[in-house]
C-alpha cells in the first residue's frame, strides 16, 4: 500500500522535464515522496532509479531493507534518539551503517560506474543534519560543547515560547526552555552531522574529479530548511525566522561556461563572488532546466540563477516570473514571499516577506504583524511592529502582502477589504498542489 496522495503527479515535475531533454535522472538520500510497499520501491516522480533514505518511522525503504539484511536483529535507531529529537548523542553503531555514510556511498557508486551516453542529473540528498542529532563519534568531538554559540532568546517577542517543563519534556517539543548544558550538546551533535555531510561532499567531488566529470559538471548546494536549535526557545523547522529558513545556496560551474575563447560560454560572473539577491528553492526547477537546455513548459514560479550568474554579460537582461515581481525585468526580484501551514501545533502557520534586508511576518493564528530590521538585528531579536517611527515601513509590507494574495485570487478567507484575515486553521494553498481544488484531479503517478 501508499499513501494515495504520493501517487498523484503534479501538473510540472522537474524529472519528467529533464528526461524529456535526453537526460537521465536519478535521487538519492532524502525525497519524502512516499514508498510503494507492492513494487517495495519509492514513489519515483518521474526519475529513472532511485536509492532512498527518507527518515521515517513507517517506511520502510532502501536503507532499512540494506540495514535490516546487514544487520539482522539489530535497532538502527540505537543511539536511542527520535526522529524529530532536541537532544543530541553520537551515533552508538559503526560509522559505516549511518544513514549519511550510505546515501554518500550511493553517491560515488553512481558516479563511478555511470556508463551512459546521455547526461546525468543526480540529486544526492543527506537527511541530516535533521534531527535525530547522531553523528559519529569522531565528528562529534572536533567541536566542544562549552564553545558552542548559545542560543538567541529574550527578544521583546520570544517569551511566550519560554515553556518551562516540571519534568524531562517530550524529545519532540517545538518549543520550550530548555537547559543551556543540554543545547550546547545538541548543537555540538548538530555540527557535527554537518561536518560528516561535508566529509562525503568532500568524497563526492573528488570522484567526480577523478572520473573526468568535474569539467562538465553544475554542482549546486543547499538545503530544505534550517534548524532553530534553541534559538527563540524554538526547534526544528516550519519558521520564519533565521535558524529555521536562512539556507545555504552554493553554485560552482565548469569553466567550459565561461565566456572566454574559444569555449564561447555564457558566464562572466568571477568564481568565488558573493551575491546579495534574495534566492529560493523555487529558482532550482528553472535552474536546471536553464542548464540542461530544456525549454520551460509551465509557468513556474522562480527564476534560472544563471540570470544572475550571467548578470554582467553586456546588454543581457533578467528574467524573473515571481508573483510579485513583473513578469520581464531588467533586475532580479525586488523580494520574495514565504508561507507555512499548520505544523507541530494550531498557531504555528504564517506567511512572510523578504529582501534579505527587512523581513514582515503575518502570523494568521494571532492575527499579529512582526517585522525585523535584519542589518542591524539579523538574529531577529527585535519586534518593530509596533514602533511608531516604523509605522510606514510596516504599512509598505504590509500592503505588498495584501496585493498578492489580491492578484493570486486567495479570497476572503485571506484578505478582505484590504485588509489581512485571521486564520485560525491552517489552510494548503497552491495552484500546483496535486490535491488542490483550484487545479483538474490529479494524474496517477503509474511509472
Amino acid at each position: 500500500m501508499v499513501n494515495t496522495l504520493y501517487t498523484f503527479r503534479y501538473p510540472y515535475e522537474l524529472p519528467r522535464a529533464l528526461s524529456s531533454g535526453g537526460y537521465f535522472t536519478c535521487s538519492i538520500g532524502k525525497d519524502h515522496f512516499g514508498w510503494n510497499t507492492t513494487t517495495n520501491e519509492g514513489v519515483p516522480h518521474g526519475y529513472h532509479r532511485t536509492d532512498l533514505y527518507d527518515g521515517l518511522p513507517k517506511e520502510l525503504d532502501d536503507y532499512d531493507q540494506w540495514f535490516a539484511e546487514a544487520n539482522p536483529g539489530v535497532n538502527p535507531m540505537a543511539t536511542g534518539l527520535e526522529y524529530n529529537d532536541y537532544r543530541g548523542r553520537a551515533y552508538v553503531l559503526d560509522e559505516y551503517y549511518h544513514p549519511t555514510a550510505y546515501v554518500g556511498r550511493a553517491a560515488i557508486e553512481f558516479l563511478k560506474t555511470y556508463d551512459q551516453t546521455r547526461p546525468f542529473f543526480l540529486k544526492v540528498s543527506f537527511h541530516r543534519p535533521h534531527s535525530p542529532y547522531d553523528p559519529p563519534k569522531v565528528y562529534m568531538d572536533q567541536y566542544d560543547p562549552t564553545h558552542m554559540p548559545d542560543p538567541y532568546t529574550g527578544g521583546n517577542w520570544d517569551s511566550r515560547y519560554a515553556v518551562n517543563y516540571n519534568t524531562t519534556p517530550d524529545p519532540g517539543i517545538w518549543c520550550g526552555n530548555i537547559s543551556l548544558d543540554t543545547l550546547r550538546v545538541s548543537r555540538q551533535a548538530y555540527y557535527g552531522n554537518v561536518g560528516f555531510i561535508d566529509s562525503w561532499v568532500g568524497e563526492i567531488l573528488t570522484v567526480l574529479q577523478e572520473q573526468g566529470l568535474a569539467d562538465d559538471t553544475f554542482v549546486l548546494f543547499t538545503a530544505d530548511h534550517g534548524d532553530m536549535l534553541g534559538d527563540h526557545y524554538h526547534f526544528r523547522k516550519t519558521y520564519p525566522y533565521f535558524g529555521s529558513s536562512h539556507i545555504p545556496m552554493m553554485f560552482k560551474w565548469p569553466m567550459s561556461r565561461r565566456p572566454h575563447p574559444p569555449t564561447g560560454g555564457d558566464i562572466s560572473e568571477p568564481r568565488g563572488s558573493v551575491r546579495e539577491e534574495v534566492v529560493e528553492l523555487r529558482d532550482l526547477f528553472p535552474t536546471f532546466l536553464d542548464i540542461a537546455g530544456v525549454p520551460v513548459a509551465h509557468t513556474l514560479n522562480g527564476s534560472s540563477l544563471l540570470n544572475l550568474l550571467r548578470a554582467s554579460q553586456p546588454g543581457h537582461k533578467l528574467q524573473n516570473s515571481i508573483s510579485q515581481q513583473k513578469q520581464e525585468g531588467e533586475t532580479w526580484r525586488e523580494y520574495l514571499d514565504l508561507e507555512h501551514s499548520t505544523c507541530y501545533n494550531i498557531t504555528n502557520h504564517w506567511n512572510a516577506l523578504t529582501d534579505g534586508h527587512t523581513k514582515y511576518v503575518f502570523r494568521a493564528y494571532f492575527d499579529d504583524e512582526q517585522l525585523f530590521d535584519l542589518d542591524s538585528d539579523p538574529h531577529e531579536m527585535t519586534n518593530l511592529a509596533g514602533e511608531p517611527e516604523w509605522r510606514s515601513t510596516l504599512e509598505q509590507w504590509r500592503g505588498r502582502m495584501v496585493e498578492q494574495f489580491e492578484r493570486e485570487g486567495r479570497g476572503p478567507q485571506w484578505v478582505a477589504d484590504r485588509k489581512l484575515v485571521r486564520r485560525t486553521k491552517g489552510q494548503l494553498y497552491s495552484p500546483n498542489y496535486p490535491g488542490s481544488t483550484r487545479n483538474p484531479p490529479p494524474i496517477p503517478d503509474t511509472d
